[in-house]
């Protein structure tokens, strides 16, 4: 019974899906199903597809169904940390989102769909952590986006349609298998405007990643001559990883 259980998930009833609105920080509404144990996409949640924000992240999802395209009010979209290996075509059409993270799936450059660049109003996305082994050019349609996540994939190159956008201010292109370190530093030298990504703080992460972060930051601050102060809160600029273990309260990863 309990391993039937564990392979469907946790059933999400009307009832559960309406007390799991919330108010966010510039007064939406916002849908918070996060870390609910959620296999299937829960079809009860398109009566209330007014919402403003609906976070989804940390569960067990394998497909998005066309019906996302109900939550045309949508601005803020958190699915990462789940087991998609796809996008439906629909995601297109939810023309004010702004806000997309899509970070910790199984996405590949083959399965992400095109109607990605429809989405004009975009301003940050996340594709971190996938298996991305190119981006699209046509994401160069993106004129509003200002940040961009690409760590953890497969990329050898980033385009100069991606890096060559009016708007974008930070990009982060982390532990790609970019041809050699020079190439690599050629990708962020020819985006003025990068700056590095960071969505969690040292409190939010798990023993792995906390020393991942600790090394990487030894490393720079030889190569810097910067000796940190002990006195000073540590920070790791190179991380933009949510894991199971991110943060409850993501209202810092909003555009405010």
């Amino acid at each position: 019974k309990g391993k039937a259980k564990g392979q469907k998930g946790k059933k999400i009833t009307l009832k559960i899906a309406k007390n799991s609105i919330r108010i966010s920080f510039d007064g939406g509404r916002r849908l918070d199903l996060s870390k609910m144990g959620i296999t299937t996409f829960p079809k009860c949640i398109l009566k209330l597809a007014d919402v403003d924000e609906l976070d989804l992240s940390r569960n067990m999802l394998k497909k998005i169904p066309s019906s996302i395209q109900n939550f045309q009010k949508l601005r803020w979209l958190d699915l990462h940390s789940n087991q998609l290996e796809d996008l439906p075509e629909a995601i297109g059409t939810l023309q004010n989102l702004f806000y997309l993270n899509i970070c910790n799936n199984k996405l590949t450059t083959k399965n992400l769909p095109e109607e990605l660049n429809l989405l004009k109003n975009l301003r940050i996305l996340n594709l971190g952590l996938n298996c991305l082994e190119s981006i699209p050019t046509s994401l160069g349609a993106l004129k509003e986006l200002k940040e961009i996540g690409l760590f953890d994939n497969a990329l050898t190159t980033i385009p100069n349609s991606v890096k060559k956008l009016p708007k974008l201010k930070k990009l982060n292109a982390e532990r790609n298998p970019f041809p050699d370190s020079t190439k690599q530093e050629e990708h962020a030298d020819s985006i003025k405007r990068i700056e590095t990504l960071y969505l969690v703080q040292e409190k939010d992460l798990c023993c792995s990643c906390l020393k991942m972060c600790q090394d990487k930051r030894d490393k720079l601050n030889k190569l810097t001559n910067i000796t940190p102060s002990p006195s000073k809160k540590q920070s790791f600029p190179l991380l933009l990883t949510p894991n199971s273990s991110a943060k409850d309260n993501q209202e810092e990863w909003r555009l405010r």
